[in-house]
Parts: C-alpha cells; structure tokens; sequence
C-alpha cells in the first residue's frame, strides 16, 4: 500500500514540475505580447507615418503650411484663397453660459443631513435674458479629495445685465463625508 502512495506522490512532482514550467514559459510569452502591443501603440501616436499609413502619390506627406503659401503666391491656382470665402467665415458666437458668474457661495446641511442647500449671486454679464441655467457643484472631502458632483438647473430667467440672488436652493443629495463644495454654471439658454 505505501509503494502505491508513494507512486501517486512522485507522478504527482513530475506533472507540477511540468506544470510550472509551462506556466513560466507562458508568462514570458505574455509579458513579450504586451510589450510589444504597447511599442505598437507608441510607434502609432509618436509617429504614424512610421506604421506604414496610406501614402499615395497624390497625397504626399509633405509640409501643409509648404503648400499653402506656394498656392497664396499664385492668385490663378485653384487653392488661392478667394476675398468671398474668406469674408463668409463664421465667427464663433461665445456661449450664453460664458457670461455667467457665481458669487457669494456658502452651502449648509438640510433635511437631516442629507440636502445640500445653497445660497449664490448669479450674474448675467450677457447682452441678452437667460434661462434653464445649469449649475454644476463638485463636493470635496475635508483633505481636498474629490467626492461628488451634483447638477441642477434653474429655469428662473436673469435680465440682461443683471445678477439675482439664490438662497436655500436645493442643489441635491450629498454624501455625509462632504466638507466643501464650490459651483459653476455649464450651460444656458437664450431669451
């Protein structure tokens, strides 16, 4: 009976001594397949004209700012600029939002703990009335650590050129570990 235990024990050695080198040889072969999936990723983002992009003879990698100026010296090549096209450019128009401030910011705890209530100066430096004013406020741990973010939007119009004051606005939940909180408005709509 031992000589049958002891069988068992020594083919039972072998087939872990085979199998450790073969999970040995796998890693290795895993670690190589990562390193060079990542000197791939390197080589497309630092240089993607080393990773064999098209290139055709009608499309050449040459310098754009080459091409442009040789196209601007001769008023007859197809690509000079023409006066029209260059006049009808559409200008960016800033974002509603971009005129809006908020100031005087403090916030308090509300129904049992859990509401957080704001009190802010929203101001309208725009040329034109808002509405469905979206503001953002992140909440952080007393060490400055992000916690949470909480958006609402207030559909009270501000006129143009004016500011108005909130209080005890009800921003959302917040957790119990929040310590500081600041908003800003994202976005808004034109009267």
């Amino acid at each position: 009976m031992t000589g049958y235990f002891a069988g068992l024990a020594e083919s039972g050695r072998r087939n872990l001594k085979w199998f450790s080198s073969t999970s040995r040889s796998w890693r290795w072969f895993i670690a190589l397949g990562v390193i060079l999936y990542g000197y791939l990723i390197a080589l497309l983002v630092l240089d993607p004209s080393k990773a064999g992009g098209p290139q055709t003879a009608e499309h050449p990698a040459a310098p754009t700012a080459l091409v442009l100026q040789d196209a601007q010296s001769d008023p007859l090549s197809p690509m000079a600029p023409d006066a029209t096209t260059l006049s009808e450019a559409p200008v960016a128009e800033p974002r509603p939002a971009d005129g809006l401030t908020i100031s005087g910011q403090s916030w308090r705890r509300g129904g049992l703990g859990s509401k957080a209530l704001f009190n802010f100066t929203l101001r309208n430096a725009n040329d034109y009335p808002v509405t469905n004013i979206a503001i953002s406020c992140a909440f952080a741990r007393k060490d400055g650590s992000h916690l949470t973010d909480r958006t609402r939007t207030i559909e009270t119009p501000i006129g143009t050129k004016s500011q108005k004051r909130f209080t005890r606005l009800h921003i959302g939940f917040v957790n119990v570990n929040a310590a500081t909180a600041k908003c800003v408005p994202l976005s808004a709509s034109r009267l």
